[in-house]
């Protein structure tokens, strides 16, 4: 069999950006959390990289990408080869504000780390994704946790699994960097304690305002999930332009689905669980 590893896609239930920092990044205190759906990545025969899926269009002709550069990393690091083709199939919108890049870039170090037996909580396969970027390191490991610094500290949180969730994307990519280079720069306090679903109430995202400046649908999406029956949180998830309902059951979430799906129905919406 085909080894393959998922991606699942990360939800930012609450991002609190407290300061710009001197070195260009922004001090963050996040909840990081997880659904069961997303991309996957597998290793076949040959050699180089390949994408299929139907977000994969966004990848094609592209030379490097965060699944390469992965790769590439842990070779490096470790002095061990990628023995085989690496094959991405792309389920995410591009540029979501659901980490799927470093969704991919985790899964791909967990399937290399696995093929060749490294640990997981190898020191030096956190730094590999420390170094891919801010999100990397927590969907290296895809648990429910608080994320500070730039997000790569994590602290474990007792998550809320089964809860279910709808995910809907508006049609639009949004510039993490540009989104981020318009935050007014006002601290508004710090992340809450508790369990992941109490902090995720009590908090907020930063990050929506400028995101809706740039991009006002992300508006109208979040209007209507926050419309719908039995919706216990809806929020815009990292820098946009993906936004998520969380509900308080399964029948609720569907019935939402059917709604989006009718009232725009060009929109990207999936139904899924937090993990």
């Amino acid at each position: 069999m085909t080894p393959t590893e998922p991606a699942p896609a990360k939800l930012n239930l609450a991002l609190h950006v407290r300061r710009r920092r001197d070195d260009g990044y922004h001090e963050l205190e996040t909840l990081f959390a997880f659904v069961a759906d997303g991309d996957t990545v597998a290793l076949g025969e040959g050699q180089g990289f390949a994408v299929n899926g139907p977000f994969a269009a966004a990848l094609l002709g592209e030379g490097d990408n965060l699944v390469t550069r992965a790769a590439a990393r842990f070779a490096e690091t470790f002095g061990l080869p990628v023995p085989g083709r690496i094959t991405l199939t792309k389920r995410l919108p591009v540029a979501s504000g659901l980490g799927g890049g470093s969704a991919d870039a985790g899964a791909t170090l967990r399937l290399l780390a696995r093929h060749h037996g490294v640990a997981l909580d190898d020191p030096r396969l956190f730094d590999c994704a420390d170094a891919l970027g801010s999100d990397v390191p927590a969907c290296l490991y895809s648990r429910t946790a608080r994320g500070s610094g730039r997000g790569e500290q994590l602290v474990s949180v007792a998550g809320a699994p089964g809860t279910p969730v709808l995910l809907v994307n508006p049609g639009v990519a949004v510039s993490t960097a540009e989104v981020f280079r318009r935050w007014d720069g006002a601290d508004r306090g710090a992340l809450g304690e508790g369990e992941a679903l109490a902090i995720a109430r009590a908090g907020r995202n930063d990050l929506e305002p400028p995101a809706l400046a740039i991009a006002p649908v992300i508006g109208d999406a979040l209007a209507l999930l926050r419309a719908q029956p039995g919706v216990t949180l809806a929020r815009m998830s990292g820098s946009g332009a993906t936004c998520f309902a969380l509900f308080d059951d399964l029948e609720a979430r569907a019935s939402a689905a059917s709604a989006v799906r009718a009232a725009q129905p060009g929109w990207w919406c999936l139904e899924t669980v937090l993990s």
